[in-house]
């Protein structure tokens, strides 16, 4: 799908836990071909070790850095990530600028993967976590803005593989075997790419004053 004729918005992938940005060494590319502008950063450090509530501070200061305040852009979480991403959105003040959020199988229920270790951020994925469980609390504000899962029911990493579901946005099934592929299959980056081609919502005030 090419999105040429669409708001064409800076994308922002994070990447999940023991990964860096070249996670998205075949996605990153790809996107760039539909005439995007993509961006990407490492999250310090990657293993679980720094709450994600910490991490989500590192994507603030990515983009307060690299984008001009009014500029609106549209985020990409992979795994871990994408709860990194929604802590940015929730409570950083990110749910005012981005405007189309994907996340990629991503534990938001939490994923029992997480027991095999006690690091903070891994405690936090667990399911029913206090963290998990904080910003579900307020799930609803993401429709304010474009949101979609996308996740597949094989997922061995997310688990159970159905913890990647959000009762807010769209989700996108997308039939892959294993966890890393969700970022190179052709079906996900599909997937991805028509997200990113959605028309933007219009804030509630702009609707109303139009009517």
């Amino acid at each position: 799908m090419n999105i040429e004729n669409q708001q064409r918005n800076p994308v922002l992938l994070i990447h999940g836990i023991d990964d860096t940005e070249a996670v998205f060494r075949k996605m990153r590319p790809y996107l760039i071909q539909q005439c995007l502008p993509v961006h990407a950063l490492n999250l310090v450090p990657n293993n679980g070790d720094l709450g994600l509530d910490e991490l989500a501070k590192q994507v603030a200061d990515y983009i307060t850095t690299n984008f001009g305040w009014e500029q609106p852009l549209d985020l990409v979480g992979f795994s871990m990530g994408g709860i990194v991403s929604r802590y940015y959105v929730q409570r950083l003040g990110g749910i005012n600028r981005v405007q189309r959020f994907i996340t990629i199988a991503s534990p938001h229920h939490g994923t029992v993967v997480a027991y095999g270790s006690r690091r903070p951020g891994c405690i936090q994925m667990r399911p029913d976590s206090l963290f998990l469980k904080d910003l579900n609390s307020d799930a609803v504000m993401l429709k304010q803005l474009n949101f979609t899962s996308i996740w597949t029911p094989y997922d061995l990493m997310i688990v159970p593989a159905n913890s990647s579901q959000m009762p807010v946005g769209q989700q996108v099934i997308v039939p892959v075997a294993l966890h890393p592929w969700m970022l190179t299959d052709s079906g996900s980056l599909a997937a991805v790419t028509a997200a990113l081609a959605q028309p933007i919502k219009l804030p509630l005030l702009k609707k109303k004053s139009s009517q």
